[in-house]
């Protein structure tokens, strides 16, 4: 899930060129612990444990990401050099806290939909740059879909593509061009426009920034034309806690929240020596 390369990118741009502040400290061997200080969803284990090992550090856990826990909890017992284990702990503490975040952001949404439906909470493609596969993997630990991890996952044809080219043209295109394997989801924000795009036989239709009324209306008028069956929805676009059950209620099969990512709230988790060898 991580390579070493990318674990000395992390490294590089953390310790810089004269690291003082980890070495004014003995090398020991000490033991630690990291745990969280409020209630959460676990993620970032791996990550996390990875960064350790490439420290020569021991990191165990009884944790999986998805697991729920107490503020309080430990997440790993850790031993290594004392050096080892400080040039480690904010590069760790820094992923399991934003990765936690966003796994917990997603366990709320999942549940409220959970209440009305079986619909999917899904996320977008607005993420940190260079780290977007972590932030996917915290929403599959929060109970969601990751959507796509790239653009060549699946062809999304959005506003600008109906802007630049026509819908009918566009979707055409995407037709010819896609493999095998690649979904083609449109985009629409009208009823007309989600009527053709199902008529022209496209896998995903995304009911973008449409209210739940016209969303219903909209799956209406698809069932009256016989073309709601074999079509996956997808709603999106100003969805939020307050709003997702209204939407979960609508009969759509996918509801995706940029929000997952980018409003989660970071969990405080922190690592505090226990015992050090004298």
């Amino acid at each position: 899930m991580i390579l070493n390369c990318e674990i000395e990118r992390f490294i590089s741009e953390d310790l810089g060129a004269n690291d003082i502040s980890c070495t004014l400290v003995p090398e020991k061997q000490v033991s630690a612990r990291i745990f969280a200080k409020e209630d959460c969803v676990v993620a970032g284990t791996e990550v996390a444990q990875k960064i350790m090992e490439y420290f020569g550090i021991r990191a165990d856990t009884r944790l999986v990401d998805g697991d729920e826990i107490r503020s309080g909890d430990t997440i790993f017992e850790i031993t290594g050099n004392s050096v080892a284990v400080l040039r480690a702990e904010r590069l760790v503490l820094n992923f399991l806290g934003h990765l936690t975040g966003i796994a917990t952001q997603t366990r709320k949404y999942v549940g409220t939909v959970r209440q009305y439906s079986d619909t999917k909470v899904a996320g977008t493609r607005k993420t940190t740059p260079g780290i977007r596969k972590f932030e996917k993997l915290a929403i599959i630990a929060g109970g969601g879909d990751p959507h796509r991890f790239d653009l060549s996952d699946a062809i999304m044809i959005k506003d600008n593509h109906r802007n630049a080219m026509g819908l009918e043209n566009a979707i055409e295109a995407a037709k010819k061009m896609a493999g095998f394997t690649q979904k083609i989801d449109v985009e629409v924000e009208s009823t007309e426009d989600a009527v053709t795009a199902a008529r022209m036989g496209v896998d995903i239709i995304m009911f973008d920034n449409m209210l739940p009324g016209q969303v219903i209306q909209t799956l209406e008028e698809l069932k009256h034309e016989g073309l709601r069956d074999g079509v996956i929805i997808e709603v999106s676009g100003g969805i939020n806690l307050d709003n997702i059950s209204e939407y979960a209620k609508t009969g759509v099969d996918v509801i995706s929240v940029g929000s997952l990512v980018h409003k989660a709230e970071w969990t405080d988790v922190s690592l505090e020596f226990m015992d050090i060898d004298s």
